[in-house]
């Protein structure tokens, strides 16, 4: 069976791991997942201060090999994906003709001409396609390897020794957005220095029946030092607050690179067209003279939470729309990401709340990311 035909929620590898640890399990883009094991606000507290485990099964990898394999993502994706050097990796985008973000996407190199491209859940299955379309009169095949990983992320400070205590893999001298082959606890992975929470940490792509192993040997090798499971509720926060945009909230087909304040992916100066230049240079030059609305962070000054869809407003107009809003352990506050009328955009500006349900919260409004981990 495909990943797509199924109406009943796909399980990954850890489903049964999961349930047997009393996780609250939720369906999530077609994927049952863990929306939390314990207190999601502890889950975070432990990202920040210790390390987390998190399964990311239902992230999507789409394999790309061939001697045309750079050209063709290049091509297809807003980045200059043939710079990229073997065992590096690369955040871009995938977006339509009219510039409008089908996905944001996490590539990285495994060999000359070898790919692996990670794609969202909800749209893995879009860029797969688009991939495939894409790639007529290339020399490159597009593969569908979402049931040929299990993937489990470790983060947190603790993270990285954690890790050395169960691999041999040079972890100091991988970078970050980087990754190599290697085995953790007996187990062949791809060792990534990527995440999704602000902090330090690595992505473990294995075989799914190696998961249940892996998993069960880094939760031993954490013990010591604090590391606990943790789910997708957490994962939210912890991204929110390190600034990170979720596809759906602070990217979407409507919206431009340049509309989310991440044009710096889009690489005009590589050689050859690619899907979306002419639309994204006239995006270019509008974000640079008048940009419409910018992403912005905003903190509550009251306890009062915001969600996306929530109106922003100034001196009784609506002026932007909140995108992702949640309670933020770090900060001991509610915050919200937001796109809001560039002459309300600047960091401090006066006057500015969310309309929750009738009443005019005051936020103040500032610069993105609210959390920065030290180095």
């Amino acid at each position: 069976m495909s990943s797509t035909d199924s109406a009943e929620p796909r399980r990954t590898a850890l489903d049964a791991l999961h349930r047997s640890l009393g996780a609250t399990m939720t369906d999530f883009a077609g994927w049952d997942m863990p929306l939390r094991y314990g207190s999601e606000r502890d889950e975070h507290v432990a990202v920040r201060t210790r390390a987390g485990l998190f399964d990311l099964s239902h992230m999507g990898e789409i394999t790309v090999t061939g001697p045309d394999a750079a050209a063709l993502l290049n091509h297809a994706l807003v980045g200059n994906i043939a710079s990229v050097g073997v065992g590096r990796a690369r955040y871009t985008m995938i977006c339509r003709a009219d510039g409008g973000i089908l996905d944001d996407l996490i590539v990285y190199r495994l060999a000359e001409t070898e790919y692996l491209v990670v794609a969202n859940a909800s749209n893995a299955q879009v860029v797969l396609d688009a991939l495939r379309e894409r790639a007529a009169g290339f020399g490159a095949e597009v593969r569908d390897d979402r049931d040929a990983y299990a993937l489990i992320a470790v983060q947190g400070p603790e993270s990285s020794g954690i890790l050395k205590s169960l691999t041999d893999a040079d972890l100091d001298g991988l970078k970050y957005y980087a990754g190599l082959p290697g085995t953790v606890a007996g187990v062949p992975a791809l060792i990534a220095r990527t995440g999704y929470t602000g902090e330090d940490g690595f992505e473990l792509f294995v075989k799914p029946e190696h998961a249940v192993e892996l998993w069960q040997a880094l939760t031993e090798a954490g013990s010591t030092v604090g590391l606990v499971p943790c789910g997708l509720s957490c994962r939210d926060t912890l991204r929110l607050e390190a600034g990170m945009p979720l596809y759906g909230h602070e990217l979407t087909t409507e919206l431009t690179p340049f509309d989310a304040g991440l044009g710096r992916v889009v690489k005009f100066e590589k050689e050859g067209d690619f899907v979306g230049r002419e639309a994204l240079t006239e995006a270019a030059a509008r974000a640079g003279q008048n940009p419409p609305r910018v992403l912005v962070g905003l903190v509550a000054e009251g306890r009062r939470v915001p969600r996306a869809g929530y109106p922003v407003v100034a001196g009784g107009e609506v002026i932007g729309e909140v995108t992702s809003g949640a309670p933020s352990p770090t900060l001991g506050r509610p915050i919200a990401m937001a796109y809001v009328d560039a002459a309300h955009s600047a960091p401090g500006t006066a006057g500015v709340g969310v309309d929750i349900r009738g009443s005019h919260e005051p936020y103040e409004v500032v610069a993105l990311p609210f959390y920065k981990r030290q180095k």
